[in-house]
C-alpha cells in the first residue's frame, strides 16, 4: 500500500500570505494537483499538523476547500492531526465528517484499521504553546492501543518529532515526553515508522528500535542552520511531500519535490545509452 504524507500547510484565512511572503493556499493547491497526477495513487493521505496558521474556523473552511479534490476526484481518504498552530475543537467542528477525530477525548488521538498498515495518531498539542507534550494519559492510550493489535505493521503519526534535530530554535519548541514515548515504542516492534511534521524538512533518526522522520512542507521550509543557537528563519527551498510505500515487508519512504525541473528524460535511445 501507499501513504502520502503532507505536513505544515499553514493555511491563512482569505488566502492571506504567511509572513507577508508565502502563498500557503496556492502552494497546497499545487501539492494536491501533484498528488492527483501520480501514476500510482495513494491509498490514504496523512496530514501531520499545522494544518492552518491561527486555528480559526475560517482557515479550516479554506483548508477543507483546498483538500476537497483529493476525495472528490480520487476518493482518497484524508487523515488529519493537529499541530501547535491548530485548535483541536475548531478542527473537529470544521471537519464533522472526519469521525475519527472524535474517537477519544479530550485529545485528537485515533487508530485506523482499514489498511494492511495500521495508522495510530498521537496528539502532541499544548494549547497556546509552540512545543509539544506527550503526558502519561496520552502515552497510556498509545501503549494500550498498540497492544491491541501486536502483529499488524503500524505507523504512528504525530506533529512534533521525538528527537533533537540540531536546529536550535526548533529544538526549543520540541517534544516533552519523548523518552517515555521511546520506551513505549520499544515495547511494540510492529511500529514501522513515526511520521512527524513541525520541522518543514526531511529528517530521519533512529528511535525506539525503529525510525522517526519528518516531512517537508508544501510551502516554506525551516532554514537548515545547525548552529546553536540558530536564528528563527525560513527559506523558500523547493517544497515537497512524502510517499511511504509498504512492500509487504518494510516501509520505504520517498520525498517528492514540487516544481518544474524538466524531464523525465530517457537515458537511452534505440536501446543504447545516450553519450
Amino acid at each position: 500500500m501507499l501513504f502520502c504524507q503532507i505536513s505544515d500547510t499553514h493555511i491563512k484565512a482569505n488566502r492571506k500570505l504567511a509572513y507577508r511572503k508565502v502563498d500557503t493556499a496556492g502552494m497546497l493547491e499545487t501539492c494536491v494537483a501533484a498528488v492527483l497526477r501520480l501514476k500510482t495513487k495513494p491509498d490514504a493521505v496523512l496530514i501531520t499538523g499545522d494544518l492552518v496558521d491561527m486555528g480559526t474556523e475560517a482557515e479550516y473552511a479554506l483548508l477543507a476547500q483546498l483538500l476537497a479534490p483529493l476525495s472528490e476526484v480520487d476518493k482518497l481518504p484524508v487523515y488529519l492531526i493537529p499541530g501547535n498552530h491548530d485548535e483541536r475543537e475548531a478542527l473537529r467542528r470544521s471537519f464533522p465528517d472526519h469521525a475519527y477525530l472524535r474517537q477519544w477525548q479530550p485529545f485528537a488521538q485515533y487508530a485506523i484499521d482499514d489498511y494492511p498498515v495500521r495508522i495510530v495518531a498521537l496528539d502532541t498539542v499544548v494549547p497556546g504553546k509552540g512545543g509539544g507534550l506527550l503526558c502519561a494519559e496520552r502515552l497510556d492510550w498509545l501503549d494500550r492501543t498498540l497492544a491491541e493489535v501486536p502483529a499488524k505493521p503500524t505507523v504512528i503519526i504525530m506533529h512534533h518529532p521525538p528527537f533533537v534535530t540540531g536546529i536550535g530554535h526548533m529544538d526549543r519548541v520540541g517534544l516533552m515526553g519523548s523518552d517515555a514515548l521511546e520506551a513505549v515504542v520499544a515495547r511494540h516492534p510492529q511500529v514501522e515508522r513515526l511520521l512527524c511534521g513541525h520541522l518543514h524538512r526531511s529528517i530521519q533518526a533512529r528511535f525506539g528500535g525503529t525510525v522517526a522522520s519528518t516531512c517537508p512542507s508544501p510551502a516554506h521550509q525551516i532554514a537548515l542552520d545547525l548552529g546553536t543557537p540558530s536564528p528563527d528563519n525560513f527559506v523558500m527551498e523547493p517544497p515537497g511531500y512524502q510517499l511511504h510505500w509498504w512492500n509487504g515487508k518494510q516501509l520505504v519512504s520517498h520525498t517528492a519535490v514540487l516544481g518544474d525541473f524538466g524531464g523525465p528524460s530517457p537515458f537511452r535511445a534505440g536501446g543504447k545509452l545516450i553519450d
